[in-house]
């Protein structure tokens, strides 16, 4: 386009006589200066990953497989906002004291499933922490015996680390004798510590996206209980401690503390293999395309060509 607009005034090598500070290589070199800036721009917000760094862990500590009651009474309300969600705070807070630990997770209702196998990635157990919830068992039930066994089954029986079950749950135990399963648990030499979640009071159970209540065969509003006594008896049985938790950090504190007088032991030595994030070095050459695009002037500068560089 620039050589026609030349051509209009006249022979192309005249008017360039005529113009001793034109360059027609400067503004292309320019513009590719400036598409290719853009386009590592582009690339650098893609956040691309590649190369891998690796690093060697060496953990002290212990073994823990959390045992969360998913039955449909963690919907009540009787503690704010709801007996699960007060659950899995308190999970989400403990997790994150237990860093240089081995966690597992185990949900149960009419039976007990393994949703997370012990691990030492405390990010993953807090992933799988935030997608638990009471659709996750369709038998329901309150299954806590199962749930330990199925906690015992998950730990390792070879380990050194001092090992615990932490039971989550509002006690009211339908399907099975959880008190044998806590004196097997502590005859292996496993802790079984026990939160309480609700009030012994209670409260109705409210039926998802409706403004109803759960209702027995009869019609009557189905009321549920904290079970307080059988708690108390499990976490006796399990030669480990209850506490009813809240919507403070008391229960927290007690557990962690609980925690904290097993034995550690080494428990794994791993080693992590990761993607580098790329999207530094990318903007980095970007800025320098740019700079290098500012400096550069569309026609030639009179005072570099006073030097006779040859």
């Amino acid at each position: 386009m620039k050589r026609k607009n030349i051509a209009r005034f006249g022979n192309p090598e005249l008017v360039k006589s005529l113009m001793p500070n034109y360059s027609s290589s400067r503004p292309v070199v320019k513009f590719y200066l400036l598409l290719a800036a853009m386009t590592l721009i582009i690339l650098a917000l893609a956040r691309p990953q590649f190369g891998t760094g690796t690093e060697t862990v060496k953990r002290h500590g212990i073994q823990v497989m959390i045992a969360v009651d998913v039955s449909n009474s963690m919907r009540a309300t009787d503690v704010s906002p709801d007996r699960l969600d007060v659950a899995k705070q308190l999970l989400s807070s403990l997790i994150d004291k237990l860093s240089n630990d081995q966690i597992g997770i185990v949900v149960f209702a009419g039976e007990a499933q393994v949703q997370l196998p012990i691990t030492s990635d405390n990010i993953a157990a807090k992933m799988f922490l935030s997608n638990i919830s009471t659709n996750m068992i369709s038998y329901q039930g309150t299954a806590i015996g199962s749930a330990i066994d199925l906690s015992l089954k998950s730990l390792a029986s070879t380990s050194k680390a001092g090992r615990a079950i932490v039971l989550l749950t509002d006690g009211e135990n339908f399907e099975d004798n959880a008190i044998d399963a806590a004196k097997l648990a502590a005859k292996k030499g496993i802790m079984v510590d026990v939160v309480g979640v609700g009030t012994p009071q209670g409260s109705p159970i409210p039926i998802s996206g409706t403004m109803s209540y759960m209702k027995d065969q009869q019609g009557n509003v189905v009321v549920t209980h904290l079970n307080e006594q059988m708690c108390k008896e499990i976490a006796a049985a399990g030669k480990g401690i209850y506490v009813r938790a809240d919507n403070s950090d008391n229960a927290l504190r007690a557990v962690n503390n609980s925690l904290q007088q097993l034995a550690t032991a080494p428990i794994e030595n791993e080693v992590y293999s990761t993607s580098n994030e790329q999207f530094v070095n990318l903007a980095w050459l970007a800025f320098f395309l740019l700079l290098i695009d500012m400096i550069i002037l569309e026609r030639k500068n009179k005072w570099i060509n006073q030097f006779k560089w040859f």
